[in-house]
């Protein structure tokens, strides 16, 4: 029980900084009190004493240093009760949808004698947290009046629903449910309440960004200066707050987490061992997923409809691959997770929707549009490639300007790599508005020059071998777009295509594209 007093101790720090702070502005006001009483009742600077006019000198000061902190005081008050704090974006998960989830999420918190989570909610991460309910302003009196907070939110990973077995979930669940024990806690939710209303008071400085989205976003309008000086005041009071909790708030949460191991300890506790293993897997064929497979769709405007149902491809395709995988072969006779929810391909869909909002943002022109796995290699890989194509041709174009427009061929381009334009190619390539889509900040890679020019050379070739070859656009699920050549991959066209655009080497290009069979002469179909 050391974790539990530990966490209740530095709960009851913050809560007695934020006492000091409430003491500290009704001082002036108090002593204000004391000294007009004292007037009144003539004890203190009685008029016609000799120290009358120093005492009202003073009496007048007070008063002013008191209302201006009782009005700074309110200020500060107003702004962090009107302060929201921000709510991670999560696909809510109501029981209807997932009966069989919800009983052993409540099943769990039995075994662990505490509270269940008020609800479910799914995220496009490898994490799960408790997501705290802000309460309704009707009923904080109520809650004033001893009713105990909302039980928090259970966000849940989507990845490990597909990911892992129902076993295995319950186990990696178990220290996250057991944290509802503390959020049951007045005390710690009333300091972690604080807290986050400090947080959330700093960053209501800015407007929310577009379509609601987290994070700061366009500044609000300048604001009169007495309005502007009470801010700034109130700001800096609240960062002295933070400042002061800072060190309790962190031995708090960690005393929290300890606390909630300890609980779950005897819950699953060597499947968690395992389930943890497949925590750093889910991890990295998520990440991988979404860099190398859903990226080159959402900068065509296209969101994949089934994210989840992909990790478990790419992840499946890790362990034939990788020894990090091995005994996957054995959890397959397990029950998987996403057999707990009812529809998960409804549920998929909107997670991976969600996913290309958070990780990508907005499309360049229209609204998101639906792909299903089957329809990738025709609306993604071979549509990228044939605009990455048609950038460079206009690249092309623009070094020779007064001349005609050339033929999209790859004896062109080869001849202007050979004659030492690759730089002349890339800089063009670079600043020319991208068609593609908006960039993606969250997972686009930083590129220089030749990095972009080789993306388009390659893509250029992939596009006549497809034309000529009788190649076809294909996907890996680790890898992203791929070409094949009779049914094979190809993975041998980088360092020829390297070599062609950093050195003005086409020869081993050259000699890939006869090996191949690619008639480098042909038009290429932008």
């Amino acid at each position: 029980m050391a974790a539990v007093d530990t966490a209740r101790a530095h709960a009851q720090a913050v809560l007695r900084i934020r006492g000091l702070a409430l003491a500290a502005a009704a001082l002036p006001a108090a002593a204000a009190v004391v000294l007009l009483a004292g007037r009144f009742t003539g004890r203190i600077g009685a008029p016609g004493s000799s120290d009358a006019a120093g005492w009202d000198l003073a009496r007048w000061t007070v008063c002013a240093v008191a209302a201006l902190t009782l009005l700074v005081a309110a200020a500060a008050a107003r702004g962090y009760r009107r302060a929201v704090p921000p709510q991670t974006p999560a696909v809510p998960l109501g029981r209807a949808q997932a009966p069989e989830l919800y009983r052993l999420i409540e099943d769990l918190a039995d075994r662990l004698d505490v509270p269940a989570p008020s609800a479910v909610a799914l995220t496009p991460d490898c994490d799960s947290w408790l997501e705290d309910v802000p309460a309704p302003r009707p009923r904080r009196r109520a809650r004033a009046h001893g009713d105990a907070p909302p039980a928090p939110v259970l966000v849940i990973g989507s990845p490990f629903l597909w990911w892992m077995r129902a076993g295995e979930l319950r186990a990696l669940l178990a220290p996250v449910v057991a944290g509802t024990a503390a959020a049951a806690d007045p005390e710690i939710a009333a300091a972690r309440r604080f807290l986050r209303a400090l947080d959330a008071s700093l960053d209501a400085g800015s407007a929310p960004g577009p379509a609601g989205a987290p994070g700061p976003g366009e500044p609000r309008p300048p604001r009169r200066r007495p309005a502007a000086l009470t801010e700034r005041i109130t700001e800096r009071i609240t960062r002295r707050l933070l400042g002061a909790c800072r060190e309790h708030a962190a031995e708090l949460e960690r005393s929290v987490a300890g606390w909630a191991s300890e609980q779950a300890r005897g819950v699953d506790y060597g499947l968690r061992i395992a389930a943890q293993e497949q925590v750093g897997l889910a991890y990295a064929g998520w990440d991988r997923l979404l860099t190398r497979v859903a990226l080159p769709a959402w900068r065509l405007g296209r969101h994949p409809a089934h994210l989840n149902a992909g990790v478990v491809a790419a992840l499946t395709e890790l362990s034939r691959r990788d020894r990090l995988a091995d005994g996957y072969g054995s959890r397959l006779a397990d029950r998987p997770a996403c057999d707990l929810l009812e529809e998960p391909g409804a549920v998929d869909a909107a997670v991976s929707r969600l996913a290309a909002e958070l990780f990508f943002g907005a499309p360049a022109s229209g609204g998101w549009r639906e792909l299903e796995w089957s329809d990738y290699p025709a609306d993604v890989v071979d549509a990228g490639w044939r605009a990455r194509a048609a950038a460079l041709q206009s690249a092309l174009d623009l070094l020779a300007p007064q001349a005609r427009p050339g033929a999209p061929t790859l004896t062109r381009l080869l001849g202007r790599l050979a004659d030492g334009d690759g730089e002349r190619l890339a800089a063009a390539l670079v600043a020319r508005p991208a068609g593609t889509g908006a960039p993606a900040p969250l997972l686009e890679p930083v590129r220089t020059g030749r990095d972009v020019l080789v993306d388009h050379v390659t893509a250029m070739v992939c596009c006549a071998a497809v034309d000529t070859a009788g190649a076809v656009p294909g996907l890996d699920w680790l890898d992203g777009p791929v070409l094949l050549l009779g049914g094979v991959r190809r993975t041998d066209l980088a360092e020829p295509v390297a070599q062609a655009v950093e050195q003005g080497q086409d020869g081993p290009l050259r000699a890939w594209l006869d090996a191949a069979d690619v008639r480098s002469e042909k038009p290429v179909r932008l």
